[in-house]
């Protein structure tokens, strides 16, 4: 019986219907209508820094409209990508659910071998997962994705996930086809703009259209940007403006991160450029809810996928003072930056030291909205509204992150924990531990493992707990490695 519901749910997400086409109403009764529910505007920012925000302490990118959504929100100074690339994290903001848990563990479709052989993974999200669209769409709301998808082939895009309307969310990790961040975009989801149209702003105006669209009625508009991911492009007039910028910032600095160079000054004009216009996008989705005396009505989420890409493929960004990037599972490359604006319940340029994770957003919007927990579904989310609503902690012991796989940034297979102040981390190849003090010790320069042998066994058990738990998939040697 559970087999058939699934197969014929299945087919229905597929076919773009939600669980709500599949009941069929007894009768016509007219009830008392509600007051509204809050929209939700929700921009996800792919590969975008730690440290690459004016509000975050970036002295040479610029970033006016996000800075702005920043002293009307909570900013949140702990806050946590599920994993150090973007897929998985994606996956888990969709579903409430860790990556090992989905055994959706890398970006679609990785596989570089080393000295083991990467974990098995799927290579899309299961329709099986009711995602945080579905969830909302079945309570009423209009649904709304622009951008980057990147979580399985078509059958498994957007509009198979609970989103009525699909601008641009296809396989592709970045604005690979066409002219790439330029029109024409050779995307099978968003149709062409005029030769040369910039890709950010075109995602915006569709989201804004979106939002004039069903101002009447509660909506999920999620921005989803290609930006900042390589191609490293800008637009000529500001990636002028930053060479201009450069000339007086301080000479580029090298560091080193196992066998890769580490960029440690932000300075590259290109990167700087699309950042600019990325937060251009932002403004004019945040003046859309404006003209549209909306801004009152809706919660607005702003996050990363990943840490800053710092290590390799152009070296754009650095996370000073984070350890490393994009790919690695030091705090380079989890650690986001993040806000969430609540009219009249968070208190405007206020920020939160507390520990969240990507998982949290499903729980927290279901409360925002008064519908009804999916404990089942969003079992590793816990609801961020204490945390808005002003208290200083949530109930839970620890965040955890598998990364059972070689980044191309030169990360290699591990786990970690953090529980408190405390960081364990453990290398997969080896079996080796490293232990860090975060609250002391932001760049992880200082192994504790040796010296804390107590604490470093207590995270560890911990890890391997819920490595079993949620039945994370582990790497295996690779036989034909040659060192």
């Amino acid at each position: 019986m559970k087999d058939t519901f699934l197969n014929r749910r299945n087919f229905m997400k597929m076919m773009g219907l939600g669980a709500a086409s599949m009941l069929v109403p007894a009768c016509n009764v007219t009830t008392p209508q509600p007051k509204k529910k809050p929209n939700f505007v929700f921009f996800l920012v792919d590969d975008l820094g730690w440290k690459d925000l004016v509000c975050y302490g970036s002295s040479f990118y610029e970033t006016p409209n996000i800075d702005k959504l920043a002293s009307g929100s909570m900013r949140f100074t702990n806050a946590y990508a599920a994993c150090p690339v973007c897929s998985p994290t994606r996956a888990s903001i969709m579903s409430g659910k860790y990556p090992a848990r989905l055994n959706l563990t890398d970006y679609l479709k990785g596989g570089r071998r080393g000295k083991l052989n990467p974990a098995d993974y799927l290579d899309q999200m299961p329709l099986e997962e009711v995602t945080i669209a579905e969830t909302l769409k079945e309570a009423g709301y209009a649904t709304f994705f622009a951008g980057k998808w990147h979580l399985g082939q078509e059958g498994f895009w957007p509009e198979n996930q609970g989103f009525d309307i699909n601008k641009g969310g296809i396989d592709r990790g970045g604005p690979y086809g066409g002219k790439r961040y330029f029109s024409p975009y050779g995307n099978p989801r968003l149709t062409d703009g005029p030769d040369g149209e910039h890709l950010p702003d075109r995602l915006a105006s569709e989201t804004a259209a979106f939002i004039k669209d069903h101002r009447n009625k509660p909506f999920l508009a999620y921005l989803s940007f290609y930006s900042v991911h390589t191609p490293l492009m800008a637009r000529p007039d500001l990636e002028n403006k930053y060479k201009q910028k450069a000339t007086t910032a301080p000479d580029s600095a090298w560091g080193q991160e196992g066998s890769r160079k580490v960029r440690l000054v932000q300075n590259h004009a290109v990167y700087a450029g699309m950042i600019e216009a990325m937060d251009q996008a932002v403004g004019k989705v945040l003046n859309a809810l404006d003209q549209q005396n909306l801004a009152d009505e809706t919660v607005v989420m702003f996050m990363s996928d990943n840490g800053g890409l710092s290590t390799s493929e152009g070296h754009p960004t650095s996370n000073l003072p984070l350890r490393a990037g994009k790919g690695w599972l030091y705090e380079g490359g989890i650690r986001e930056p993040m806000m969430i604006k609540w009219p009249g319940v968070t208190r405007p340029g206020s920020v939160c030291s507390e520990t969240v994770i990507s998982t949290d957003f499903y729980p927290t919007m279901l409360e925002m909205a008064s519908l009804p927990s999916k404990p089942k579904q969003h079992i590793d989310g816990v609801s961020m509204v204490p945390l808005l609503k002003g208290k200083k902690s949530l109930p839970r012991k620890a965040l955890f992150w598998h990364y059972p796989h070689y980044g191309n940034q030169g990360g290699s297979p591990g786990g970690a924990v953090r529980a408190g102040d405390y960081k364990l981390i453990e290398f997969y190849e080896d079996n080796h531990l490293e232990l860090y003090n975060i609250k002391k010790d932001i760049g992880e320069k200082n192994n504790l493992a040796d010296k804390m042998p107590g604490k470093a066994a207590e995270l560890h058990k911990m890890l391997t707990d819920w490595r079993k738990e949620v039945d994370a998939q582990m790497p295996t040697p690779n036989p034909d490695y040659k060192a």
